[in-house]
């Protein structure tokens, strides 16, 4: 039968039909309930996404906010010499040099805004000084040769000594800036062209400015929420041992978990963390560098062992180093079957329970600052690693066909060099808190 057509006029004279018109009626209802379910679910997840916003807002944001603010103060204060006439008419247009200090040796943390300052002092004066006399003996000699002679003399002299010594290891460690600054300062003041006198009134009005902006860095970054290179340094070298025994829980999971013939692939997040690792020499480097000019704060004293610190973090590199080969090693193509992995499943569990449970008490220990006794943790290890060289024994690896003995054989060997790391570790953090003072309990 044909539908009946009803003409319904819409404003422009066209007709619609009536099931056109059912349709368009009963298709806008689900839009409209779809629209109010969603609603409430906006409103309701709302506070989730608030909640996680906030949550995101870690520990080292916050600082990077305090470390701002502390900089913009010191400048603040700083540019009162220039603000605040009674003090411009003291200072003069020597007050730049304070402003200049803020921004140059105001850094993150309160050791290396102290180290940068007292090199800066040190180079000033030093290269001030020693300016102003070969100012004074250029002057003595008299004529412009003679004048020009003398002081390229003692400009080749001091910029050659001060950049070889920049070159030494040691001394470019701690004071490659205050080497620069006395090169700086020294050629400054020397060819400067004045007389002696006035060089001495200029390096000393110069000095008052600079020691001026030095000390509101070193009273802000010290006394106003302290950010600590030392505590920096601490707790990352703690929560690298957390990192690596995730790490292999996670690799080995992945391998031995598996029910079916696919190939295990580690996760990307086991092999960042095991990187971030890796590549943290230079970053230790510089807090511990940064931890010895430190004052003595908190937990951390005078003389403090942080050189045991960097010989953890190598050996931290390796056992990293090595976990990084054995995923490679579990990635490769060739690879024992489901069946195999399950008959050294158990003795590499124990074992590998054993490492991640050694590893985060270190981490624990060294956090804590608890002495560790490794005389209870080195014994089992050691026989953990001699069950393991049982379980790759020729005899055993000879039964297995197919090139999957090597294979095997590979994955133990890499699992008792981390067995062997974690051992040397263990003696490293106890006698870290051996030298350190760590409390028994």
């Amino acid at each position: 039968m044909g539908s009946a057509v009803i003409d319904i006029p819409d404003g422009e004279g066209v007709g619609v039909t009536l099931k056109e018109k059912k349709k368009f009626q009963f298709s806008l209802q689900p839009i409209i309930s779809y629209l109010r379910e969603n609603n409430k679910k906006i409103q309701f997840s709302l506070p989730p996404i608030v909640s996680y916003l906030r949550e995101k807002k870690t520990k080292h944001d916050m600082r990077r906010v305090i470390h701002s603010t502390k900089v913009g103060v010191a400048l603040v204060l700083v540019s009162l010499l220039f603000l605040l006439d009674p003090i411009y008419v003291q200072v003069g247009d020597n007050a730049m040099w304070a402003i200049m200090t803020v921004v140059v040796i105001f850094e993150f943390y309160a050791g290396a805004t102290l180290s940068k300052g007292l090199n800066r002092g040190m180079g000033t004066i030093l290269g001030g000084g020693l300016g102003c006399l070969a100012a004074a003996l250029a002057q003595e000699v008299g004529g412009k040769i003679g004048h020009a002679i003398v002081v390229g003399i003692f400009v080749f002299i001091f910029a050659a000594a001060a950049t070889y010594a920049r070159l030494v290891p040691r001394i470019k460690k701690r004071y490659d800036y205050g080497a620069l600054i006395f090169i700086l300062t020294f050629n400054l003041v020397v060819v400067s062209g004045v007389r002696a006198v006035k060089v001495l009134q200029i390096a000393r009005e110069r000095l008052l400015t600079i020691g001026l902006g030095f000390s509101i860095c070193i009273f802000i970054s010290l006394l106003i929420f302290p950010i600590w290179a030392s505590d920096e340094l601490h707790d990352s070298i703690a929560s690298k041992f957390e990192d690596l025994a995730r790490s292999i829980e996670g690799c080995m999971e992945e391998y031995f978990g598996i029910v079916n013939e696919k190939e295990s692939q580690p996760s990307a997040k086991n092999s960042s963390s095991c990187k971030s690792v890796l590549y943290s020499k230079s970053k230790d480097e510089s807090l511990a560098n940064f931890a010895k000019w430190e004052p003595w704060h908190g937990k951390f004293g005078l003389y403090y062992p942080w050189g045991r610190y960097l010989q953890m973090g190598e050996n931290l590199r390796e056992l990293a180093a090595t976990i990084i080969s054995m995923e490679d090693c579990l990635q490769s193509p060739r690879q024992p079957s489901t069946t195999l992995r399950h008959l050294f499943k158990e003795p590499c569990e124990a074992v590998i329970s054993l490492l991640a449970s050694t590893l985060r008490e270190l981490g624990e220990s060294i956090l804590k600052m608890r002495v560790c006794h490794a005389e209870k943790i080195v014994p089992k290890l050691k026989s953990k690693r001699l069950e393991l060289s049982l379980v790759i024994s020729p005899s055993k690896l000879a039964t297995i066909e197919n090139g999957e003995g090597y294979t095997i054989a590979t994955f133990m060997f890499l699992l008792m060099e981390m067995v062997k790391k974690v051992e040397e570790l263990a003696k490293e953090v106890e006698e870290l808190g051996e030298s350190a003072g760590f409390s028994i309990h």
